[in-house]
């Protein structure tokens, strides 16, 4: 089978989401978790297995390895095709987790799609119930969220409290406040995100901004079996400022307000300035109030600036119109004969 590596810069579908099938299409995108993955195959197995007995429903799992440094991607081709095809994507470098969603969408060949993450936190048994409220509930888009977030430290939580706040300032479709990119998405649904043309994507608000019927479950997630996070505090402020700047126009906004006020502040102090001399014969303030002034407003500035430039930025990756990722293999092992068939080598090469 021939590997399509990107999505048409046009928002057209690849060859392999074209008249998808019936059925439900598990993307999982992985960096560096070589030690994870196998027993979250065999999780994936047993929930194939399920699916496929309780409601006949045909299942795949995409693995995206997103340019790991381990064994991750050695370990992703050695993963048995049982009760469920096996399809094993491999980036050219390391996109980002947005770029390895895109990438699973685009190679996706069943009809409904989703998402789950590679570390084990996000549970298979619970993609039943996801199904469930999908086929018997008829909904298009069923999200998860964390049920609490006790045991995170305040500082984290109030980040995601003023990330959220500030997303959905405005926002004529709102992000739903911890949901995770654990998610399943009907055909139809994916469908309409797969049309979406930007690159900069941010999966948890095209998901919401979307539409249909959506559904949110609330869930504990699992801790890590092996290894360690590669999420720092530095790549979790990096994400959120991409997805700000993708998703939403608040940041513009809270800096067109934050001129609004140090020009109200200005004025006043004028007055009081002309209040002081006039009328009650004081001394007009001297170097200091002024240092501090141009301090101040000089700050604000560089602030407005820097916003601005990564709008710029954003809109300058648009216009080149880079592809969001390269596939260097594919390969894909079916449950009938679990027969592999050979690395395909992307276009690109």
């Amino acid at each position: 089978m021939a590997a399509d590596t990107i999505g048409a810069a046009d928002g057209s579908l690849p060859r392999a989401t074209v008249g998808a099938q019936p059925g439900l299409s598990i993307v999982v995108p992985l960096h560096n978790e070589a030690s994870n993955l196998s027993a979250l195959h065999h999780r994936l197995i047993d929930c194939a297995r399920a699916l496929a007995r309780a409601r006949n429903l045909a299942t795949e799992v995409v693995y995206v390895d997103d340019g790991s440094s381990d064994a991750t991607l050695a370990a992703a081709r050695t993963l048995a095709a049982e009760g469920l095809d096996v399809q094993v994507i491999a980036l050219s470098r390391n996109f980002g987790k947005e770029a390895a969603l895109l990438a699973g969408l685009d190679h996706a060949r069943l009809g409904a799609v989703l998402f789950m993450d590679g570390d084990g936190q996000h549970p298979p048994a619970l993609v039943e119930k996801l199904v469930g409220h999908w086929l018997d509930d008829g909904y298009d888009v069923v999200y998860t969220a964390k049920a609490h977030r006790e045991r995170e430290p305040w500082l984290r939580r109030f980040g995601v409290k003023v990330f959220y706040a500030l997303i959905n300032w405005g926002a004529r479709q709102k992000i739903p406040e911890d949901a995770s990119d654990f998610r399943l998405l009907s055909p139809r649904a994916a469908a309409a995100l797969r049309k979406l043309p930007e690159r900069n994507r941010f999966f948890k608000g095209l998901a919401s901004w979307i539409g249909f019927r959506q559904l949110r479950v609330d869930y504990e997630p699992a801790a890590r079996a092996h290894g360690r996070t590669t999420w720092s505090l530095y790549s979790l402020i990096g994400l959120s400022i991409e997805g700000l700047t993708s998703f939403s126009v608040a940041p513009l906004r809270l800096a067109s307000l934050l001129g609004l006020l140090l020009a109200a502040a200005a004025f006043v102090f004028g007055v009081q300035i002309l209040i002081e001399t006039f009328i009650f014969g004081e001394s007009v303030p001297g170097y200091p109030s002024i240092v501090v002034g141009l301090m101040v407003l000089g700050g604000v500035q560089l602030i407005m600036i820097g916003i601005m430039g990564e709008y710029i930025g954003k809109i300058l990756s648009e216009i080149k119109g880079r592809p969001p990722y390269f596939v260097a293999e594919r390969t894909l092992k079916t449950a009938e004969t679990a027969a592999e068939q050979p690395p395909a080598r992307s276009a690109a090469e």
